[in-house]
């Protein structure tokens, strides 16, 4: 078995009631072979207008109002440094929804919260994801509301960790919404049949292993994660991809 070089921990809170992600476009194409899109991913704010108005649901629009349920929230777009530009889908999509919601929801948005370090997720694998997890920092208002805005949703990772930021620092985040991604992605709360699953075949030891490398419990996956160590041969396959994902990363 492979050493597992240091891991950033990232700080993951419990899921309680937390709703599925509401994804505007559940069919991946329509947002990334839109002929904005390459460009909007590496930086550039008019290409991301464009794909934003062309895609964002305005169905979904109406859902984020019934889920606020009349609360203020905050609007927090996940800021992502990408192979030639930082990504500004997110905050151009945060911004009109900011837009659309004016006059039906108490809402604005903040660019004070970025992510810490460079992650690589684009394109990456699931392994590369788990092993290098997303980290944020940025000032949190104690007792506000927040909405996770990104424009992708994978694994669900990167949003359980900035929720788990932003919650370890006073916050509460109570929904998170993206342009695109599988219609099963939405499912954030890791079920507790795939919990059960994923100990049955893995094991005590691999989880008292994940919360001592990862800070938390296998109950503070997503679903998706939880599903993907599942599929995996045994614990030693877990751990060692998990060390060459980090060696790959740091030679």
């Amino acid at each position: 078995m492979e050493p597992l070089r240091e891991i950033e921990r990232a700080p993951r809170t419990p899921w309680g009631d937390f709703p599925d992600a509401l994804i505007h476009q559940t069919s991946i194409p329509t947002v990334q072979r839109h002929p904005k899109y390459r460009a909007a991913k590496d930086g550039d704010i008019a290409s991301a207008v464009q794909l934003v108005d062309d895609t964002l649901n305005p169905v979904l629009v109406d859902r984020i109002v019934a889920e606020l349920r009349g609360r203020s929230a905050i609007l927090v777009p996940v800021f992502a440094e990408e192979a030639y530009g930082v990504n500004r889908i997110p905050m151009v999509m945060a911004e009109a929804l900011e837009a659309h919601l004016q006059g039906r929801a108490s809402i604005n948005v903040t660019a004070d919260i970025v992510q810490a370090n460079r992650a690589g997720h684009t394109g990456a694998s699931g392994w590369t994801r788990i092993a290098h997890p997303t980290l944020f920092d940025g000032p949190i208002e104690k007792g506000s509301a927040y909405v996770i805005v990104d424009d992708f949703i994978g694994q669900g990772g990167t949003i359980a960790n900035l929720k788990g930021y932003i919650e370890s620092h006073g916050g509460e985040v109570i929904l998170a919404t993206t342009l695109t991604g599988q219609a099963y992605s939405a499912k954030l709360v890791s079920v507790e049949t795939t919990l059960a699953a994923l100990r049955a075949k893995h094991g005590k030891e691999l989880e008292d292993w994940w919360r001592s490398t990862f800070g938390y419990g296998f109950e503070r996956l997503t679903e998706s994660e939880a599903r993907y160590l599942t599929r995996a041969e045994d614990a030693d396959i877990i751990r060692n991809r998990l060390a060459q994902a980090r060696r790959q990363a740091n030679p």
